[in-house]
């Protein structure tokens, strides 16, 4: 599965805040959609790739979605992941894309990676979206980059991250099988590997793995419910 874009907008089109603007959020009542979740992130020699599972819970004790894509294109050559309440996280994104529109439309030029991460800090920070936790991964003339992104608004920039509940699992397969100079192809199979064994403990994580492969050509997304596609 591909994301790409038309013309010069995302499809479909999205909300477009004025720079630093946020919609206003009420804080829901009741169990709220949660991703749970396992997702990593990997630079490689040709760029990126970003990892997920791809299962929902409700209030933590019941799993609503079987097949939740928790990692979207947000920039022509970045793609971000979704952890937390669905509802923020979905929100998140949609903000985002709406920023990258914005200063595509007013600068003519793509923006770069680093400010990207500063404004999904920024939002973070300042946006009620419900404790989101996301990865940002992309590429521009200066590299290949990812970066976490905490719910106070931090971003560290670093080879490799996890976020979400089954991070300990996963870090553990990843301080194992990353290095330096990986293609994407062995990025991914190291990623998958890594949201894997996540899966085996984790219990907010689960159902297979959406992989996105950023390159200076583009993202693209792809869906595996068997594990055994991509490892």
């Amino acid at each position: 599965m591909s994301h790409q874009l038309t013309g010069d907008r995302f499809d479909p089109p999205v909300y477009e805040p004025e720079v630093g603007q946020l919609p206003e959020i009420e804080e829901p009542e009741g169990d709220v959609n949660e991703t749970g979740t396992t997702t990593v992130g990997v630079t490689t020699a040709e760029g990126v790739v970003v990892a997920t599972d791809m299962r929902a819970s409700l209030g933590g004790r019941f799993v609503s979605n079987k097949d939740v894509q928790k990692v979207e294109q947000v920039h022509p050559t970045a793609a971000l992941t979704l952890v937390g309440s669905v509802g923020g996280a979905q929100s998140f994104i949609r903000n985002i894309r709406a920023e990258v529109n914005l200063y595509e439309a007013r600068r003519g030029e793509d923006m770069s990676i680093e400010a990207l991460a500063t404004i999904a800090g920024n939002f973070a920070r300042g946006g009620p979206f419900f404790a989101i936790n996301p990865i940002l991964g992309g590429v521009d003339d200066d590299g290949n980059h990812v970066y976490s992104i905490d719910p106070a608004g931090g971003v560290m920039a670093d080879d490799y991250t996890v976020t979400g509940s089954g991070l300990t699992v996963a870090y553990g397969t990843l301080e194992r099988e990353y290095e330096e100079g990986l293609s994407n192809e062995e990025g991914k199979q190291v990623a998958a590997g890594a949201v894997k064994a996540a899966v085996e403990r984790d219990t907010g994580s689960g159902n297979g793995v959406f992989l996105a492969e950023v390159t200076e050509e583009g993202v693209d997304i792809s869906g595996h419910k068997d594990f055994g596609e991509v490892l």
